[in-house]
């Protein structure tokens, strides 16, 4: 059985866009009235819920600091709980390969600063200081929902937030990674996706030992993640057999770009504009707040002994409360 995870509401039909477009909140409908949640003072300017980790396999999946803190049989919710546990004491939550994913929320909403930067998320990016270009660059796509129906849950639409690299030839809007759970421990995760290729997650005993990549708590054979993907920047150089993950430009989660900040908060951050979210055909959606955020491992790429690349979080931040 095929256990199918939409991460998209459908194919994107783009418009090209300017980053620097200011987008009026308040548009189509969506005003701060309804179900708006002002910030009150005992609001915390980080993320308080995380309402689902679904990651892709990977080498930081199943890895004993989770299992071993779990008792009993892993379900989806105590996976979330676990993940939501790391990110309040600011440890890093991996995403895995390809379509992985995470979904947090506030205890209020975060209103669009039309045009400013309005939320940032943590991750562990950096530059390789010889170079200023290579380094640890694993893009998330990120995605933002306003709690329209007023039930405290992400049930509403998904918007994914335009960056620098939507539109361009490369990135596939709707493309769906199927992974297969391995016949033994140890052994390489297969997948498939649906441009007709195929390739593995590599299992690295000698650094990750777990069994299994494949997440425990997903207990079909098979599952499917489906999201935005971007044309990888891996490399290998032939001089010194280094791999290297170049940035982006700018509008992605763990990311060296032109967005990304040092705050005190600790690892790197990006910024980003909520103005800049997207409706499925490409046009603006001219939020006036969100309430929910969604990131997503944005490559299907790996870089030999370092394996797969994937997404890592940190945190997540109310800009307007941190200021």
């Amino acid at each position: 059985m095929t256990y199918v995870l939409i991460a998209t509401a459908s194919a994107f039909l783009l418009m090209s866009c300017n980053k620097d477009d200011i987008i009026q909140s308040g548009e189509n409908g969506n005003t701060p009235e309804g179900n708006f949640r002002p910030s009150l003072p005992t609001s915390s300017e980080m993320s308080t819920h995380v309402y689902e980790w679904t990651p892709a396999p990977g080498q930081f999946i199943n890895e004993s600091t989770m299992t071993e803190s779990i008792a009993g049989d892993i379900t989806p919710e105590a996976a979330a709980a676990w993940a939501e546990q790391r990110l309040s004491e600011r440890l890093f939550v991996s995403l895995g390969a390809f379509g992985g994913y995470i979904v947090v929320g506030f205890d209020h909403s975060i209103p669009s600063s039309d045009g400013d930067y309005d939320f940032a998320i943590m991750g562990n990016s950096y530059f390789n200081t010889s170079s200023g270009t290579g380094g640890s660059n694993e893009p998330g796509i990120v995605y933002v929902m306003q709690d329209t129906n007023g039930n405290g849950k992400p049930d509403d639409t998904w918007y994914e937030l335009r960056g620098s690299e939507t539109g361009k030839e490369g990135t596939i809007q709707d493309y769906a990674v199927t992974y297969s759970r391995p016949d033994a421990p140890g052994l390489a995760v297969s997948w498939t996706d649906n441009q007709g290729n195929s390739g593995t997650v590599d299992y690295l005993g000698f650094v990750h030992k777990q069994d299994y990549y494949y997440p425990a708590w997903i207990k079909s054979d098979t599952y499917t993640l489906r999201g935005t993907c971007l044309a990888a920047r891996t490399s290998q150089d032939t001089s010194s057999g280094l791999w290297n993950n170049s940035a982006f430009g700018w509008g992605y989660a763990d990311n060296m770009g032109s967005d990304n900040i040092s705050l005190s908060y600790g690892p790197q951050c990006n910024r980003f504009r909520i103005s800049d979210a997207m409706n499925v055909d490409g046009s603006h959606a001219r939020l006036a707040y969100i309430d929910f955020i969604k990131v997503q491992t944005g490559v299907n790429s790996k870089a030999g002994g370092l394996g797969e690349v994937s997404t890592e979080v940190f945190g997540f931040i109310d800009l307007s409360l941190a200021k």
